[in-house]
């Protein structure tokens, strides 16, 4: 935790002038993150003059705070001890810490208990902290922070308390920000709005209980357990195994009624009618008393019980149309109403359900009784809490009536007066756990019924003078089969044991020993990525397994764009996980979406990182390359215990990044044989895996060692993307490829074979060398786009530069990188090409028009190339048009774009009868 502010010139009594506090910007980390494992806000302020006012230089301030939110002296802070926060007040503490803990309490006063958080100082940037907390809901969590930040200022010295840039967190502020308990409320009613209902709220949690993952799909119930083809959906009680045609059935009362009495169970007597006067008919034919209710009502809306003649029957029948046209009209069986929960066939949990009901005290109303019982904790509205808020109404007042009763009727002492006809939770009953008393006939006898439905899991409205006795020696039976029955009365009895009965389903989708998820390979580095990837995808392709993929140029199944995006960062990778075809997902994972919100899933089981080398410092505050080695390693800290972290021991950054790679380390390397350094050496006499490339004259062999086991794979020379073997780049990534592949258990053919299928052409990988030839003139198209990335590059244009010809280029940057690798990447340049032509980026990147391209040409010139052979042009496809136009029989030519297909597709048309179809002819190594 942070240390101890120091603060032994500040001036109390003044109060310097300038900015206060400033809201800088914000993330939802819904991933692992650079701060941490679980999901977190973050906010970054700045204190400005506020960084010279520690706590203990805040008169008044500590005891003003505890006194609107006393829970903060229960906070432990890093003395994990209660009072510790508190302490750390008086000695002196940032304000960006209380902020975390002021945001954190609030989530828990509203009902969101929380309790992990940490601020931490802006490397480089005096005044600048990370305020980070946990959160259950992500509206909620970052409400918190707004309106701790302006609780916080709110308490502040006159003068002191000007907060900046809050409407960048998105949160409608309250009136008054001292108000403890209005901004507690407002979350709490945040945290209603996005709520999910008891039964699946218990579903979710007994998911994550047994660690399988969880993906909430709309802003309902829609909820997604588990990965990719191994998933399952459960809406409430619904799940993806549930049969639509039972719960059609379930929805006909009479036709189930008939199922089940051709079945053998028990049910009433009864007929469905249209019409009071056919129900009157009907009635002549029945033995009273009688149900009536809507024929494919819920809830026990419209439903009548006890009706014992003719005006009552009319009436029951003209309340139970206002829910539907058809109506049933059936003997009422004997007993008190039970709802039996089946899951997968077996009885899980009884409770005995009793109607709403007030007990008289001689001298309050009707009214004012109910107003007490609401006044119970556990009431709420709807399904909210454990049971529901009692509302008067027409059906109650009706009821009432019958008995000769108001809402203004005093009872007396003890007199229960019941207020609904039916028990159902949501009109306010209560329940009584009887699950174990239920007798053996009867357990048999509800197990049945489900199973006559159809339904896996199904909700039995069972009438029962005694469950402990068989219905067929007491009488009673079945009166309506549930498809999706609520679970809140078994999870939270009103009195009796609480029933774990989210467990069973979970088990029945999951059964012990089946997986919830699809392997997941995540990949990342600062070059070769995409690349790496699609040599992954052909593999597991060969193999015979269904590839979702992301990469920069889009989201694939099997190969097949299914969307063109930049695909690199965590909400592609959940799109992918969200797929039900996909048996494998295949991830590039870019820095940028690490930084933006975390990583796109729980944990991976191979994860990889090629290479760090210098690109995007001095974005987003990762201003070094150990920095971003740092984002990068989030990948490889969050591989699962029993998954592979494969890194290049070629690259320091990566043995760097070792030390904190979870899994078993698998190291991949260009220098193999009598070249493999003594680190992997010792790696391998532990009895480590590793992938090197053995060399010879055609480009090496691609060698798996598994302890002192070599096995040799094949020649990289065969890999159709090395060029013959001569594009080292990617040899190391097939060699990265490999390692994860073999450590994953892929087999040695399909690994090979799939290298062998995989080609640099523009359709198997797009921008990454892809090669055409014409008329003599050789082109390449690459995605070159940093300086590491070049220097790879211009090896391969070493050995494919013709013995008479030119090597020309077209060379960028984007214009958000550093001033001094723009300058470095002419530099390069200059080294590669015999003529340059220097472009920028269609949108510049926050630079002028022309600056990108002169500091690309002063590296160039810096470099000693003649200013005669240097070109600028600002448009991308006209510097594409003018690189095509200087080329010569037995020249190369080297295009590196952003509108990755659009140059190729100028490429392809150029200099040719276009309008004929004509296409250059791909070139040949």
């Amino acid at each position: 935790m942070n240390e101890i502010f120091q603060h032994a010139t500040a001036d109390p009594g003044a109060v310097a002038s300038g900015p206060c506090l400033t809201v800088v910007e914000r993330s939802l980390y819904r991933g692992a993150h650079i701060f941490g494992m679980r999901p977190m806000a973050r906010i970054q302020v700045d204190l400005g003059r506020l960084e010279a006012w520690p706590t203990d230089r805040l008169p008044l301030f500590t005891e003003q705070l505890l006194a609107r939110l006393p829970g903060l002296a229960n906070h432990g802070c890093s003395y994990r001890q209660a009072g510790g926060f508190v302490r750390r007040l008086h000695q002196g503490t940032w304000l960006g810490h209380v902020i975390e803990h002021v945001a954190l309490e609030l989530q828990t006063m509203a009902g969101s208990p929380v309790s992990r958080g940490k601020t931490r100082s802006v490397k480089g940037k005096p005044g600048f902290y990370n305020i980070l907390f946990t959160y259950g809901d992500e509206q909620a969590g970052m409400a918190a922070g707004a309106f701790a930040i302006a609780l916080v200022a709110s308490l502040l010295p006159e003068g002191l308390g000007e907060v900046k840039g809050l409407e960048k967190l998105g949160v409608q502020m309250p009136a008054d920000p001292q108000d403890a308990d209005a901004l507690i409320r407002s979350l709490r009613e945040i945290l209603r709005r996005n709520a999910l209902g008891p039964t699946t709220a218990s579903l979710v949690a007994a998911a994550r209980r047994r660690g399988i993952p969880v993906t909430r799909l709309n802003e309902q119930s829609l909820i997604q357990f588990g990965y990719g083809s191994r998933q399952k959906r459960i809406r409430a009680s619904i799940t993806g195994d549930t049969s639509q045609i039972a719960v059609d059935i379930a929805g006909d009362k009479s036709l189930t009624k008939k199922l089940l009495d051709e079945a053998g169970l028990p049910v009433p007597r009864g007929v469905v009618v249209r019409s009071e006067e056919e129900a009157v008919g009907a009635a002549r034919r029945l033995r009273m008393p009688l149900v009536v209710k809507p024929l494919d009502g819920n809830h026990g809306r419209g439903v009548t019980t006890q009706v014992r003649d003719e005006a009552a029957l009319r009436a029951a029948v003209m309340r139970a149309r206002q829910h539907g046209r058809r109506v049933i009209v059936e003997e009422q069986l004997p007993g008190d109403d039970h709802r039996i929960l089946v899951v997968a066939g077996k009885v899980v949990a009884v409770a005995q359900r009793m109607p709403a009901e007030v007990v008289g005290d001689g001298f309050s109303t009707i009214g004012q009784l109910i107003d007490r019982v609401n006044d119970d904790p556990r009431r709420g509205r709807g399904h909210e809490n454990a049971l529901t808020r009692i509302v008067a109404d027409d059906a109650m007042i009706a009821l009432l009536a019958k008995d000769g009763m108001t809402l203004g009727t005093v009872p007396g002492v003890g007199k229960r007066v019941r207020l609904r006809d039916t028990a159902n939770l949501s009109t306010g009953g209560t329940a009584v756990d009887r699950t174990d008393d239920i007798h053996p006939d009867n357990r048999l006898i509800a197990e049945q019924a489900a199973a006559a439905a159809g339904l896996d899991i199904c909700g039995i409205d069972f009438l029962s003078p005694d469950i402990a006795r068989s219905v067929r020696e007491t009488g009673g039976g079945i009166v309506e089969l549930n498809a999706a029955p609520g679970f809140r009365m078994h999870l939270e009895p009103s009195s009796g044991r609480a029933r774990d009965v989210a467990g069973p389903v979970i088990d029945a989708l999951f059964p012990r020993g089946r997986s919830s998820r699809i392997p997941i390979f995540s990949i990342t580095g600062t070059n070769g990525k995409s690349t790496t990837v699609r040599m992954v995808g052909r593999i597991l392709c060969q193999h015979g397994l269904n590839v979702g993929m992301t990469t920069t140029s889009g989201v694939y199944f099997n190969g097949h764009l299914l969307k063109k995006a930049d695909a690199s960062g965590p909400r592609s990778a959940r799109m992918v996980l969200r797929n039900p075809s996909v048996d494998v997902a295949v991830l590039e994972t870019a820095r940028g979406g690490i930084l933006r919100e975390g990583l796109g899933y729980d944990g991976a089981d191979v994860g990889a990182v090629l290479n760090v080398t210098a690109d995007h410092l001095g974005l987003k505050g990762i201003d070094t390359v150990e920095a971003l080695a740092d984002v990068k390693g989030v990948v490889v800290e969050n591989v699962a215990r029993r998954g592979f972290s494969i890194l290049n021991a070629d690259d320091p950054m990566c043995r760097r990044i070792a030390r904190h790679a979870r899994g078993r380390i698998v190291w991949f390397s260009l220098e193999g044989g009598a070249r493999m350094a003594e680190m992997l050496r010792r790696h391998l006499l532990a009895g480590g895996l590793a992938v090197t490339r053995d060399p010879d004259e055609t480009g090496g062999t691609i060698v798996i060692h598994r302890g002192e086991e070599r096995i040799a794979l094949m020649p990289a020379s065969e890999i159709p993307a090395t060029l013959g073997g001569i594009a080292e780049f990617n040899i190391a990534n097939a060699l990265a490829a490999v390692a994860m592949c073999f450590a994953h258990g892929v087999p040695l053919d399909a690994i090979r074979e799939g290298l062998r299928a995989f080609t640099s052409s523009f359709e198997e990988s797009p921008g990454r060398l892809n090669m055409m030839e014409r008329d003599g003139i050789r082109i390449i198209v690459d995605y070159a786009h940093n300086p590491a990335g070049l220097i790879a590059l211009g090896q391969v244009v070493d050995r494919l530069r013709g013995a008479h010809g030119r090597a020309v280029g077209m060379v960028s940057i984007p214009g958000d990188r550093r001033d001094c690798d723009i300058v470095e990447m002419g530099q390069i340049a200059a080294g590669v090409f015999d003529e340059i032509i220097f472009r920028e980026a269609p949108d510049g990147r926050g630079r002028p028009r022309g600056e990108t391209n002169a500091l690309l040409s002063q590296g160039a010139l810096r470099a000693g190339m003649p200013n005669e052979r240097i070109h600028r042009i600002v448009d991308e496809f006209e510097a594409v048009e003018a690189v095509l136009c200087k080329g010569r029989p037995g020249d190369l030519l080297v295009i590196l774009p952003t509108s990755v297909e659009k140059v190729w597709r100028q490429v392809q048309q150029f200099g040719s009868p276009a309008a004929a179809g004509e296409q250059m002819v791909p070139a040949h190594v």
